[in-house]
């Protein structure tokens, strides 16, 4: 992907309106096998679909990572859940940092998250709210 797809691949926007559902205050990477299974858990794969929910705790876990590795402390992610989807956002310290997925990187190098989570979303992007940074992704049910 070229330099401006990149740029463009994370809009600065906010997420739609959604209904609470899951939340997570997260301090390091370890905690995201529980992560992945309450959701597992909360989420019977007959309401969201097999995939779905594979794909939800795949977006899920690749923005919460990102977030504890790059995001300067404190990381917030949450689950929440629309009509049509599920509302994933995290949030991290890195107010000034936008999420920038990788450009000319070869794949075994990693960084091509960002871009696997936009295929997946119906819609996704970022803004900045009492000096955090949104990170935000609506996956489809299924």
């Amino acid at each position: 992907m070229t330099g401006q797809g990149a740029a463009s691949a994370w809009p600065s926007a906010s997420p739609p309106a959604a209904t609470p559902f899951l939340h997570w205050v997260l301090h390091e990477v370890a905690e995201l096998p529980a992560v992945r299974a309450e959701v597992r858990r909360a989420i019977p794969a007959g309401e969201a679909g097999r995939d779905a929910l594979d794909q939800l705790v795949l977006a899920l876990d690749e923005m919460a990572s990102n977030a504890l590795r790059h995001g300067g402390g404190h990381v917030e992610a949450a689950v929440r859940t629309t009509a049509a989807g599920f509302l994933i956002e995290v949030a991290d310290a890195a107010a000034h940092r936008p999420p920038t997925p990788a450009v000319d990187r070869d794949p075994s190098e990693g960084g091509l998250g960002l871009y696997l989570i936009a295929e997946l979303a119906t819609g996704h992007g970022w803004y900045v709210s009492d000096g955090a940074k949104h990170v935000w992704a609506l996956l489809p049910r299924g």
